[in-house]
């Protein structure tokens, strides 16, 4: 999908969500003052801050559509993730109201009256947060917006919230039974930890989170479709936003190849990739020894020692220099392991003294992609 189409269905779907919250802010503040509850009013007030959230959400997803200038050469996308940080603060100062007028309640109780009327009015709430929610999480997954995901669970959540609003409405009517300052309480629990949820997620995304591992294998796989590639390892992707990414990788291939070769293979590759997932890739290269016997048995030794520890999870990039007798590899380490560099001191101790004759490069990588 094109960026301005996604950006103008973002925003239409974020229209969509502020006049259903508008409309269900308008009943239920009054229901929620003809029936004197404080439970029914937090459950407006919540709705009225996610029809805030949609708001912030436009006005971010518009910044972020903005092209790249001098100053932003990357774009502007990472203003989403910014936007629903505010977003986040929103929801956690309606959470903390909220929490505050409910201890008074509690402490202070007040008399609440409910009609038939009342309740039906609260059930079609329940059923538009619902409808709501679905309709958020299905336009997220399909724009890859986190902030319309996560605005349908937090309306799933609304939903869940205003049922049990509309439980102790019932009790009340038919029992007398006054549940509302513990119930607001409860509202307000689940308000401040969407907030938390949702200011967590956005500060992972703006410090630099793993890139999705599901993306990363089909880009392996697509490069690796080429023939004159052999493996693709070493795979980094920077995001600047929602399907805004920049990325290196290295790929494997013989070293016989002619740097005309891999140039014209390197062009193609490059557009290839842009055209089919969106991500701007940097290449660079691994040569493989392609006839070289000694180079297959030290290749071979290699591996078994890197085998012998479990969280050396991959050896790659081997190549054999006769003339230097310089053997070069890379190897990639799961991030539970302890001090992986006397890991990798040990692991040239011990091939040296199979291969006293070679000196062994061995450059550390982090498991980012693998």
């Amino acid at each position: 999908m094109k960026k301005q189409n996604r950006t103008a269905e973002i925003v239409k779907v974020s229209y969509r969500g502020i006049g259903v919250n508008l409309v269900l802010v308008l009943f239920k503040a009054v229901v929620g003052f003809a029936s004197h509850s404080i439970s029914v009013l937090l459950d407006a007030v919540n709705n009225l801050s996610d029809a805030l959230s949609s708001v912030i959400t436009i006005i971010g997803t518009k910044l972020a559509g903005k092209a790249p200038d001098k100053k932003h050469p990357y774009g502007h996308g990472r203003v989403e993730y910014v936007t629903a940080s505010v977003i986040a603060i929103l929801v956690l100062f309606a959470g903390l109201t909220a929490l505050k007028e409910s201890a008074e309640k509690i402490i202070h109780p007040g008399a609440a009256s409910y009609t038939a009327v009342s309740l039906l009015i609260l059930a079609a709430g329940v059923a538009a947060k619902v409808f709501l929610g679905k309709y958020f999480q299905k336009k997220g997954r399909m724009l890859n917006s986190d902030s319309l995901t996560a605005s349908g669970t937090d309306a799933l959540f609304d939903a869940v919230i205003s049922f049990a609003t509309l439980v102790a409405a019932a009790l009340n009517l038919i029992f007398g039974w006054k549940l509302e300052g513990i119930l607001g309480v409860l509202i307000s629990v689940f308000i401040l930890k969407a907030g938390v949820e949702i200011l967590r997620d956005t500060i992972s995304h703006i410090i630099g989170v793993r890139a999705d591992e599901a993306l990363t294998k089909k880009l392996k796989r697509a490069l690796c479709q080429y023939p004159e590639i052999r493996g693709a390892y070493d795979l980094m992707l920077h995001s600047y936003g929602p399907e805004r990414y920049f990325g290196s990788v290295h790929v494997e291939v013989a070293d016989d190849m002619t740097m005309r070769e891999f140039d014209a293979l390197n062009r193609e590759v490059v557009a290839d990739i842009y055209a089919e997932f969106g991500v701007l890739l940097t290449i660079g290269i691994y040569a493989a020894n392609t006839s070289h016997s000694r180079a297959r048995r030290i290749k071979k030794a290699v591996r078994e020692e890197v085998a012998k520890y479990p969280l050396l999870m991959q050896m790659h990039g081997f190549y054999y220099d006769e003339k230097r007798k310089l053997v070069s590899f890379d190897v990639v380490y799961d991030f539970r392991m302890e001090k992986p560099d006397d890991v990798v001191k040990k692991l040239r101790a011990d091939l040296k003294k199979r291969f006293p004759r070679c000196r062994f490069n061995i450059n550390l990588d982090s498991d980012f992609s693998e």
